[in-house]
């Protein structure tokens, strides 16, 4: 059996940063699929600790909040950074992607035809902060900390990969975040992932967001 398991949704969602992670890192893992009729009967529901997904088993582990897994995942597979210092960078980087991905969150379920063009308009602010992460670290040469990947580097590349199909040329005025994508995207284990089958079953990337819900 596989040592991980993930519960949620048939989409890609709060998940997909941590299928990226497992899949890059070699790690197999069990997908527990949840039909919106499954949810909505409420047992799941009720039984999970936030009455949320996902859920994620490692072994006798069982973890609630995606961010909190992707931090676990780090832990457990050497992915969060070298030191302390770095370690704490990373966690500054994971915030800032989940203020991101909340303001996205906001627009696509509440304001997606109204909002839109406001957002897009803002995006080049919200953007800048990883821009400059990026030009502190190696010149932008490498990951978003340090010299080696990281959970935070998985969360930001589907961060930039979302805003991608919202806003294609989001990243024109941002090379250093266009080259981080494509060198993370061009990994084969990663590339293998993103091409697969499995993987093009899962909701696109607007459709298909899900907040921990």
């Amino acid at each position: 059996m596989p040592p991980y398991t993930i519960t949620y949704f048939p989409v890609r969602g709060r998940c997909e940063a941590m299928r990226m992670l497992l899949a890059d890192q070699s790690q197999s893992w069990k997908e527990e699929v949840v039909t919106m009729e499954t949810w909505m009967k409420g047992s799941l529901k009720a039984s999970c600790l936030y009455g949320q997904l996902p859920k994620f088993q490692d072994g006798d582990l069982t973890l609630y909040q995606s961010n909190a897994i992707l931090r676990h995942l780090g832990r457990s597979l050497g992915l969060y950074g070298k030191d302390q210092q770095e370690a704490a960078l990373l966690d500054v980087v994971n915030d800032g992607v989940e203020d991101l991905r909340c303001k996205y969150a906001l627009l696509i379920y509440t304001n997606y035809e109204a909002g839109k063009e406001e957002y897009v308009k803002a995006l080049p602010g919200y953007l800048k902060p990883f821009e400059k992460l990026l030009s502190q670290n190696e010149g932008g040469q490498a990951f978003i900390v340090g010299n080696q990947i990281s959970f935070a580097d998985y969360n930001l590349l589907d961060l930039l990969l979302i805003h991608q199909v919202l806003a294609p040329s989001c990243l024109d005025s941002f090379p250093l975040l266009s080259a981080y994508v494509a060198c993370l995207s061009a990994r084969p284990k990663l590339k293998a992932f993103l091409s697969s089958p499995e993987h093009g079953k899962l909701g696109g990337y607007l459709t298909s967001f899900l907040p921990d819900q």
